[in-house]
């Protein structure tokens, strides 16, 4: 017996009917074609499925969808304004260089997003914390720390990003 779970997903109102007991992740990509939230290893422990639930980074292959009813989800999608343009922190991984394969960096960008949202002077100690539950293969964390940091100053200094 099919379940309908209605919650907003980058500002919109989205209502979908669910079969079993599916995970965000899986509700993202097959169900609403959001395919900019990754599959790295499906247990919470690569980063690369990160969104923003509610103001807060999560894993979405291990969201379940009992606590999604009402909860408003942030996806990379969400995050390039209207007319294209990159958000800051998008701006900021490219400027930065932290960039290689791109697989994992939309979860950072969510993570990261997450994160100045709630304290937009996060010290380096609680960035490299944000940044540990994530596993990059191809860039390695220094180019990724000072895109973080970057993302931090554009933030601040309202930059926004170039069209995409």
């Amino acid at each position: 017996m099919a379940e309908t779970i209605t919650f907003k997903v980058n500002g919109e109102t989205k209502t979908v009917s669910l079969e079993g007991h599916e995970k965000l992740l899986e509700i993202l990509r097959d169900k609403l074609s959001l395919t900019g939230t990754k599959c790295g290893c499906d247990d919470a422990s690569c980063g690369a499925c990160t969104v923003v639930v509610n103001g807060e980074a999560k894993k979405s292959c291990v969201f379940p969808q009992a606590k999604l009813a009402g909860a408003e989800v942030t996806t990379i999608e969400g995050l390039a304004g209207k007319a294209g343009e990159l958000h800051p922190i998008q701006q900021a991984m490219i400027d930065g260089g932290a960039v290689q394969c791109g697989y994992c960096i939309p979860g950072i960008v969510m993570e990261l997003h997450g994160l100045f949202s709630k304290n937009p002077d996060a010290g380096h100690d609680e960035i490299t914390e944000a940044l540990s539950r994530h596993f990059c293969r191809c860039t390695g964390y220094e180019a990724i720390m000072a895109s973080a940091l970057l993302a931090q100053k554009y933030l601040k200094e309202g930059k926004g990003g170039k069209k995409s």
